[in-house]
């Protein structure tokens, strides 16, 4: 016992009389070695309940507990995500056709107005003149030709008994003519001033939201002037011009072609998100697809159709639209939260093998559907995906297992309480 004492004490003062910049390593070791000296003093082995330093005599580390889910096969739509910015489905510039001065603004700035609607109007009394004078000179033309028309009949009778010459029949003949040309000329010119009065009353072309106006009344408007009065846009249908690069809509522009679009039919089904992040109620078609690709920005454009009765979506707005371009059979959707990536974005999923062994498997999952990811290879029919307790297993470990279910909440549940869930 006492050279246990002595021993323990030596070792105690060898450990405290190393420098203190040596480091807690060699400290540790001659603790360590203290100990194999007391061990040997008092019969060898390590102490007592901790055989080899590990856990006690008996004792093992608990079996993992997962949790998987079967997959199938199913079909699921094809849906590409990309940008749009909406558009007027079309657009009218209001310019006067005559000169004058704005006696009145009929419309209100911003409301609705049907073709046809009065806008504006000029002042029509310098129309009215023309228009009247016009007229007067199309009653003088018309007066002159019963007198043309009279002479020459009259000496195409008297040619019949040589009474007139051919010259004098001809002479008839084109004054009748004159008369007749004269009046065609005065009937032009009433329609032409007729136009120009009617031109005094600027209605709109299309139907449609008209915005605010850059005259008042008193302006004075020129015929085709560069500056427009108001601008009238028609956005029910509205249209939504979508862009991405080419690579990701090669196959929507692939399905527009083989669908037909060009021919009448209905394109692929568009929906979109909105920057509050709602959904648009409505669901658009795709109408057109540009045939190049901008050298600049290397995306494609593709024109789609929404109805817009609420008037809830305006031109220029910026919105996030999906576009289902056909469905894909034979695919399985694995919940993303099934699925880890690496730091090269290689996403890897853990399987259970028939003898309940945990499997890691390299997948390539680079397109979502909801909140799973589409897996077209790699996976079979009634495979054990493990989404739960992946955290503390690892490939080759043996588990225990039990099949549990993810609802639409995200939450795993228990297979037995969710069947008994359902149950009456």
């Amino acid at each position: 016992m006492t050279n246990l004492k002595k021993l323990a004490g030596g070792a105690l003062l060898l450990a405290l009389a190393l420098p203190l910049v040596s480091g807690c390593e060699q400290v540790g070791a001659v603790l360590h070695k203290a100990g194999d000296m007391l061990g040997a003093k008092s019969g060898g082995g390590a102490p007592a309940g901790a055989p080899g330093g590990g856990m006690p005599a008996g004792m093992q580390m608990p079996t993992p507990e997962v949790g998987f889910i079967v997959v199938h096969s199913t079909s699921a739509p094809i849906v590409e995500e990309v940008a749009g910015r909406t558009a007027a489905s079309a657009v009218a510039e209001i310019r006067p056709q005559v000169g004058g001065i704005i006696e009145k603004r009929v419309f209100e700035e911003g409301s609705r107005v049907n073709a046809g609607d009065v806008l504006y109007r000029i002042d029509a009394r310098s129309y009215q003149a023309t228009l009247d004078a016009a007229k007067a000179d199309l009653a003088r033309a018309e007066a002159s030709v019963p007198s043309a028309q009279a002479k020459f009949d009259r000496y195409q009778e008297l040619a019949n008994v040589n009474g007139v010459s051919k010259q004098d029949i001809d002479e008839a003949r084109s004054a009748l003519l004159q008369a007749k040309a004269a009046a065609a000329s005065a009937a032009s010119a009433v329609r032409t001033a007729e136009i120009n009065l009617g031109y005094t009353e600027v209605k709109a072309p299309i139907s449609g939201l008209i915005g605010r106006s850059s005259v008042t009344e008193g302006a004075l408007v020129t015929a085709g002037q560069a500056t427009a009065l108001a601008t009238i846009r028609q956005i029910d249908p509205i249209y939504v011009d979508l862009s991405a690069s080419s690579t990701s809509m090669s196959r929507m522009r692939q399905t527009i072609e083989r669908d037909g679009v060009a021919a009448g039919k209905e394109g692929p089904k568009v929906t979109i998100k909105l920057d509050d992040g709602s959904t648009y109620e409505e669901t658009g078609r795709i109408i057109s697809t540009e045939a190049n690709v901008d050298e600049t920005t290397d995306t494609v454009t593709v024109r789609s159709s929404f109805a817009n009765p609420k008037l809830r979506l305006l031109p220029g707005m910026y919105v996030r639209a999906a576009v289902e371009i056909g469905s894909e059979d034979n695919i399985f959707l694995l919940p993303q939260r099934a699925v880890s990536r690496s730091a090269t974005g290689q996403a890897t999923a853990y399987f259970l093998t028939s003898d309940n062994k945990v499997e890691a498997r390299l997948l390539t999952a680079d397109r979502a559907h909801g909140f799973s990811w589409v897996v077209e290879k790699d996976v079979s029919d009634g495979d054990r995906l493990i989404i739960e307790g992946v955290q503390k297993i690892r490939p080759g470990m043996e588990v225990k297992s039990a099949e549990v279910e993810l609802g639409a909440d995200g939450l795993v549940k228990p297979k037995a309480a969710a069947a008994s869930a359902k149950a009456p």
